[in-house]
């Protein structure tokens, strides 16, 4: 087989991959944005055509940007450090805390706690405070409480466990955070940038992408493109782990264990179309 038909080969079969990768997107609906007259102009480079009042995002584009995210969020896990995600939004719930926990990974599901990130020593405190509800009933001093001491005690816990439950064991600031709609999560996305924390997200045609380092231009409303998309971040993600693992059986441990810098992606502008 010549050179030149091993390029080709290898060309059509990365076409192909593309192929189904897009086509995977487009049955899960990634592609539908919102209406035209929600729209933020910074999205322009990411929308492919109006239809019917509603923008279309550019599915190769989300490809090129999911790939960008996935490597970076490998390098992350492969570090050893977290990602807290957060999506607060009825639809994507339980498929956040279903990947991003199979993932080991903390999250927020439900609202935001103000200062999760800017006042994280409070935070701590905290679950502190369910550490040691935890080990008041492990050691038998919750027995010796009144009645309604207990009962106080129990409302307290399933409230901290309801709000921190995912992230009790989140002893250090996140190295990033994968966020789901940042309209919503607008609280979240300010935190972040003011401690310079990275952010990952799936941003639908209604948001501004300017202040996101890592773009993933998506339909951030329907269950099945939240599905698809934090599955793949999430994959990404565990691969990662594996390869930390397999570098600390191979003796590179310390090398595994060096804090990565992720690097700001590019957001593409109207000059590049």
């Amino acid at each position: 087989m010549t050179t030149h038909t091993l390029l080709w080969t290898e060309r059509k079969l990365t076409i192909m991959a593309n192929t189904i990768e897009i086509k995977s997107l487009l049955d899960a609906g990634v592609h539908f944005g919102h209406l035209t007259r929600k729209w933020d102009p910074n999205m322009a480079p990411y929308i492919y055509m109006e239809r019917n009042g509603i923008h279309i995002i550019n599915l190769y584009k989300t490809a090129v940007k999911l790939d960008e995210a996935n490597e970076a969020l490998r390098k992350i896990a492969a570090s050893g450090r977290k990602v807290l995600f957060v999506a607060t939004k009825k639809q994507a719930k339980d498929i956040v805390a279903e990947h991003a926990g199979a993932a080991n990974q903390p999250y927020i599901t439900e609202r935001w706690p103000g200062g999760m990130l800017t006042n994280f020593v409070t935070i701590r405190k905290a679950v502190k405070k369910m550490s040691t509800i935890d080990r008041m009933k492990k050691d038998g001093r919750f027995e010796t409480l009144s009645k309604k001491e207990r009962l106080q005690v129990d409302r307290l816990r399933a409230k901290l466990e309801k709000n921190l439950g995912s992230i009790t064991d989140m002893s250090r600031m996140p190295a990033a955070l994968f966020i789901v709609d940042t309209v919503r999560e607008h609280i979240a996305v300010k935190e972040a940038l003011k401690l310079g924390i990275p952010i990952f997200a799936m941003v639908d045609t209604n948001a501004n992408p300017r202040d996101i380092d890592f773009i993933i231009p998506s339909n951030d409303d329907a269950s099945k493109s939240i599905e698809i998309i934090v599955k793949s971040v999430t994959d990404a993600m565990i691969a990662g782990s594996q390869e930390r693992k397999s570098d600390a059986v191979e003796g590179d441990d310390a090398t595994a264990k060096k804090p990565v810098k992720v690097k700001k992606a590019v957001v593409a502008t109207d000059e590049e179309e």
